[in-house]
């Protein structure tokens, strides 16, 4: 709204009147769109443009997948650093106080499926249950003493 309100005296073409182009030149004249709007003429008229700053963006690749069904691919993953997050670090010290049982950490009570073994475990054993396990994650689960149920 305050650009309405700009006063017309402080406009800059102002300055501009009584020359007949107004800065816009006789030969190639200010017309609207010369060179066509938007994206206009990747493949015709702007086909460099388009091929050297961005190449691949015409055509196709890959195959086609109708009637695709996100839920079938839906997998949340974790990673090993980040599962005692999961339960919170009042749980992990309540479950190395006690050496006897194992902590259990079942993923899937917070929507992921599946465990990655990014990242170092703490040296006490815990029980992850998820729908899938990476053999980095697995291995590196038993190395501290725990292991590794799979649920459907």
């Amino acid at each position: 709204e305050s650009k309405a309100a700009m006063t017309t005296r402080l406009r800059h073409n102002r300055k501009k009147r009584g020359h007949v182009s107004a800065g816009h030149g006789r030969i190639g004249k200010h017309r609207k769109h010369e060179s066509g709007r938007g994206n206009a003429g990747g493949q015709h008229h702007h086909r460099i443009m388009f091929d050297k700053y961005h190449p691949g963006y015409f055509g196709k690749v890959g195959m086609r997948h109708y009637h695709k069904l996100k839920n079938h691919y839906h997998c949340p993953i974790i990673n090993l650093d980040k599962i005692w997050n999961l339960v919170g670090e009042e749980a992990r010290l309540r479950a190395a106080k006690d050496k006897s049982k194992a902590a259990v950490i079942d993923v899937t009570k917070y929507g992921i499926f599946k465990v990655l073994g990014k990242g170092q475990l703490p040296q006490q054993p815990l029980v992850v249950r998820a729908r899938f396990v990476s053999k980095l994650a697995e291995k590196k689960v038993k190395e501290v003493g725990g292991a590794v149920e799979l649920v459907a």
